[in-house]
């Protein structure tokens, strides 16, 4: 039932990012910034396929991110980038709208909200998308606004070098709106703390240091039983609590979970406690 979710959510996600692509960003010449806008620059000169393009130039990030994320999060990418460069094919290139700015704006709507579906279900459109998830996972600040100063960098460079500011401001543009509505939807830096009571505690914190989460084992005595047990208390972001949720239930399928969002966190969230 979850893989049918995450698959249903992620061609979603693939299907309106290559249609962001295909009816509102290509057909004005404008920039996606990343990997993306780097595609369209190299097709804009070349008349190469920008969705193969696309495909090629996200193998050696999708090859870091199996690396550093695991292989459950960079293969649905896979995937992502899989269904986008096909829906590409299959979605022609053809103006929706003439107006630039209405290109720009709704383009990054579209692809922002596809972008942010298949993040939140575990996958993501590759490019900046993963190296964002990279630095994100050891530092607290919002996915959307990491992706918009990437893929900004690449917009300013594109505009000195073909001194078409007109074009890479009104791509800027589109980047600011698709990182919005990226982290409307993703919500990966929204704190979540979790307290674990189990008895099979060395087990559960073996496996939830993985999570790059401090853990925190405190001894508990039941109000009722006047049993005792341990309870693990660990902070993590909404978007790795889905792995979380597997873990205890892999692990100890009898613990009780509390989770509550956490308003705020002090020190150092990066580094697990161990």
């Amino acid at each position: 039932m979850r893989t049918s979710r995450t698959a249903a959510t992620t061609l979603i996600g693939a299907m309106l990012i290559a249609f962001g692509f295909n009816q509102l960003l290509i057909p004005h010449q404008l920039i996606s910034g990343g990997v993306s806008g780097i595609t369209m620059i190299v097709g804009y000169a070349t008349g190469l396929n920008i969705g193969w393009l696309y495909f090629i130039l996200n193998v050696p990030v999708l090859l870091w991110g199996w690396r550093e994320l695991g292989m459950r999060f960079v293969g649905w990418s896979l995937v992502a980038v899989v269904a986008t460069t096909a829906f590409m094919q299959l979605i022609p290139v053809k103006a929706l709208v003439g107006d630039l700015m209405l290109g720009a704006v709704f383009g990054g709507v579209v692809i922002g909200f596809g972008s942010g579906l298949a993040l939140r279900a575990g996958s993501s459109s590759g490019g900046f998308d993963i190296i964002a998830a990279i630095v994100t996972r050891k530092r607290d600040i919002s996915i959307g606004m990491l992706i918009f100063g990437l893929n900004g960098s690449v917009i300013a460079a594109l505009g000195f070098l073909t001194d078409d500011w007109d074009v890479a401001l009104y791509s800027l543009l589109s980047i600011f709106t698709t990182g919005k509505i990226i982290d409307l939807i993703h919500i990966n830096h929204v704190k979540m703390t979790a307290f674990i009571i189990t008895s099979q505690t060395e087990l559960m914190r073996e496996k939830l240091i993985p999570l790059y989460r401090g853990v925190t084992v405190i001894r508990t005595r039941g109000g009722y039983t006047n049993t005792e047990y341990d309870m693990l208390m660990t902070v993590t972001t909404r978007y790795e609590l889905g792995e979380l949720r597997k873990i205890i239930l892999a692990t100890d399928p009898k613990a009780f979970v509390n989770i509550v969002e956490t308003v705020g966190v002090l020190g150092d969230f990066r580094k697990p406690s161990l």
